[in-house]
């Protein structure tokens, strides 16, 4: 890594995987860390419960972009390798229609998955080579260009690449997922696989940029991979690899004010935060790196005149949606489902018109996910059980509710999630799988909020829309307060796990003077 400007006193404020990343860089490039998380664990959204012998993520369970793992396990001195035991999922994810009664396996091979798209419709094979030799070509224009990118610099990402792609770049900026796929495959099962992708960014097929068709690169032309011991062991890994480097990490402390000198335009001079005991305490810093809710950030921990991002401006943003989570422990086995699946109703668009709609509710029927770690992972059920975490989208939108343990959460949480057991039951196959749970806890949008103050009760962060993404994402970078960043979903480059260890290595990128559109050098290299 290229030496900085000197180490300077820096304060990270949230404890969930962007700030752990960025106090994990900062600190091994020589500065004096400080993170403080409110929560009395690590991890934000990335979470973890236990509860009768089961163990369940409560937050990401997707593992992408490898790449981007690699290179920021490399940016610590280390190697994915040697921090994590990756196992690689097959089939990648299966996938459950509410109109047709047979299942969909997506495999980690491409030939296999040509097979069966063109089973489905034919000539689809032939249309799916088109669509992911697109999407590899979109992508590494993206990761040469945008992703690593702090905008800082027209040079750096306005390149001739880019220039001789811009007509296509062009269409692919202004025309939806849904229709860019529509154009291209006829199948609606096979429009509902490759227009998925957007509820992992936050948002719908119909309102997310075709840009983003770049996501099938990973799962239709790659592989989906599972840390073993579930995506905690990634958090704690990371927060004993940013301890290593001189990190210090303080739970239980909850940040109430950045604080500022005088000056016209003002500077961070550090922060103030409760201690567990109620006590308030000052840190001093140079910099202050808010990884936590920018909303919150802005609107809550500076005064309105210091403030780059007031109430006002966020009438004008859309947040991802919300979730409703179910947590379950069965007993016995479930060989209907492997590691990843997915529910998809028939009518998307009455689904994501109750998600993102002016008449917001929360859908029934709903498109679910349903993650099964025990599949792959002994440590997650006892012996012969399943841990199943199942994922409802619903509206951003705190009325929903709180979720709590058996049966306890508000009345729209546990109604959602009675109906998404009956409909893994049926399209599934499961007969009895509600007698069989033992473990039922739910969470819901209220908890985010009171958790993560998550704006809104959002699960994700801000959604990709055409006016929120790359550059026309919030900015890094405070306009109106010398030393103050941000990092985490709610800025460049966006939300996912890999996202948020870029934005991590973007502050770095800031600090060091860098402002190139590449990832930062390992070693000169």
């Amino acid at each position: 890594m290229t030496a900085g400007t000197g180490s300077r006193r820096v304060v990270v404020i949230g404890g969930g995987i962007a700030g752990l990343a960025t106090a994990g860089l900062l600190a091994a490039q020589g500065h004096d860390v400080d993170l403080l998380e409110k929560n009395d664990v690590l991890g934000g959204r990335v979470g973890s419960l236990e509860r009768d012998g089961f163990r369940f993520d409560t937050g990401a369970s997707w593992y992408l972009m490898p790449e981007v793992f690699e290179h920021f396990f490399e940016l610590l001195g280390t190697t994915v390798e040697n921090e994590l035991d990756l196992v690689r999922l097959d089939p990648s994810y299966r996938v459950f229609f509410q109109d047709h009664p047979e299942s969909v396996d997506v495999r980690p091979d491409r030939d296999v998955n040509r097979a069966v798209f063109e089973s489905l419709e034919p000539g689809a094979g032939k249309s799916l080579d088109a669509y992911l030799s697109s999407a590899q070509d979109t992508y590494d224009m993206a990761m040469r260009r945008f992703l690593y990118s702090n905008f800082d610099s027209t040079a750096s990402f306005f390149g001739t690449d880019v220039i001789r792609r811009s007509p296509k770049l062009s269409r692919l900026l202004t025309q939806s997922l849904e229709g860019f796929v529509a154009d291209r495959f006829s199948d609606n099962r096979i429009r509902q696989i490759l227009g998925y992708p957007a509820v992992f960014l936050g948002s719908s097929p119909d309102r997310t940029p075709s840009m983003y068709h770049l996501m099938s690169r990973l799962d239709i032309a790659g592989s989906v991979l599972y840390p073993q011991g579930g995506f905690t062991e990634l958090i704690r890994v990371i927060a004993a690899l940013a301890e290593k480097h001189g990190a210090r990490l303080h739970t239980g402390s909850a940040v109430t004010r950045i604080l500022t000198d005088g000056s016209a335009k003002p500077t961070v001079t550090g922060v103030e935060h409760l201690s567990a005991d109620g006590a308030a305490s000052v840190i001093e810093a140079d910099v202050v790196v808010g990884a936590t809710d920018l909303h919150h950030l802005e609107t809550t921990l500076l005064p309105e005149k210091q403030q780059t991002h007031p109430e006002k401006a966020w009438t004008k943003r859309s947040p991802g949606p919300g979730a409703v989570l179910a947590l379950l422990g069965v007993e016995g086995e479930m060989p209907q489902l492997p590691h990843h699946s997915l529910f998809f109703t028939a009518d998307w668009k009455q689904n994501f018109g109750d998600i993102f709609g002016k008449a917001a509710r929360v859908p029934e029927p709903a498109s679910i996910y349903v993650c099964k770690p025990s599949a792959t992972d002994p440590s997650v059920a006892p012996e012969g059980h399943e841990n199943l975490f199942v994922l409802i989208p619903v509206p951003a939108d705190t009325e929903i509710g709180h979720g709590g343990p058996d049966g306890t959460g508000d009345e729209q949480v546990e109604r959602a999630v009675d109906a998404a057991i009956d409909q893994i039951t049926q399209w599934a196959d499961v007969p009895d799988l509600r007698e069989r749970i033992l473990v039922r806890h739910t969470i819901g949008p209220a908890d985010f909020a009171d958790d993560y103050n998550a704006w809104r009760g959002g699960a994700l962060g801000l959604e990709h829309t055409l006016r929120q993404s790359a550059f026309l994402r919030p900015s890094n970078v405070s306009s109106k307060v010398d030393g103050l960043y941000y990092a985490g979903a709610s800025t460049v480059p966006g939300v996912g796990l890999p996202m948020c260890l870029i934005s991590a290595e973007l502050v770095l990128k800031r600090l060091t003077g860098d402002r190139s559109s590449s990832p930062t050098l390992v070693d000169g290299r």
